[in-house]
């Protein structure tokens, strides 16, 4: 669990790739700057840790690549103490982003070999979502609702309703949409049947998966 100068070296790197790429929220770029992403990833591979694409992490998914992370973390546009629902925990890599914003966070992952991994790995790093949950992400977590914000780490074919109705008013939602190439698209609620929709350019995601295996 080293965090040497050389890694820090190596984020500042990528924290210039990104800035260079168009990410202009300073909390984001500084949660990527803190982070340590080698620890999230098999220690064979340090040399990819920084360099800005995705990589495999087990169970047939993606650590995302980091300007994907930081683009749909800029796109929430997090106040601290926010409540945050993150569909797909993954390698737990976007959870801490969203950690260090202050968001409060509840995470829900269908792979349970990632989920029991990343529920023990985030504490370590000193990052405590207030849930992970292993579930559907397609229904969200009706419990919790409303959520200032909703943000989807893989690819959907559809909208997932349940998620929608979860926001509150002014809240939004960050998915990617599509089958094999996704657009990045944000819901924002402006009522209790009105939605503001935009979209922000194709991005490749791994797919979003019905029920929990």
């Amino acid at each position: 669990m080293k965090d040497t100068f050389k890694h820090q070296g190596l984020r500042q790197k990528l924290v210039n790739i990104l800035k260079n790429k168009g990410i202009t929220d300073a909390n984001v770029l500084k949660a990527i700057g803190n982070i340590p992403r080698h620890l999230f990833m098999d220690s064979g591979f340090l040399d990819h840790a920084y360099q800005d694409k995705a990589f495999p992490i087990g169970a047939d998914q993606t650590i995302s690549q980091p300007y994907t992370v930081a683009f749909q973390s800029e796109l929430l546009q997090i106040k601290k103490g926010d409540k945050i629902l993150e569909i797909g925990t993954g390698s737990g890599y976007q959870t801490a982003v969203l950690c260090e914003l202050g968001a409060k966070v509840f995470s829900i992952e269908r792979q349970n070999e990632l989920f029991k991994k990343t529920s023990k790995f985030l504490p370590k790093l000193g990052y405590r979502p207030k849930k992970l949950i292993f579930g559907d992400g397609y229904i969200g977590l009706e419990d919790e609702a409303p959520f200032d914000g909703i943000i989807v780490t893989a690819g959907a074919p559809f909208v997932p309703k349940p998620l929608l109705s979860q926001l509150k008013i002014g809240g939004r939602l960050v998915i990617p949409v599509g089958d094999d190439v996704q657009v990045m698209t944000m819901f924002t609620r402006k009522g209790q049947k009105e939605f503001d929709q935009e979209e922000f350019g194709e991005f490749k995601f791994v797919p979003l998966l019905e029920d929990k295996n």
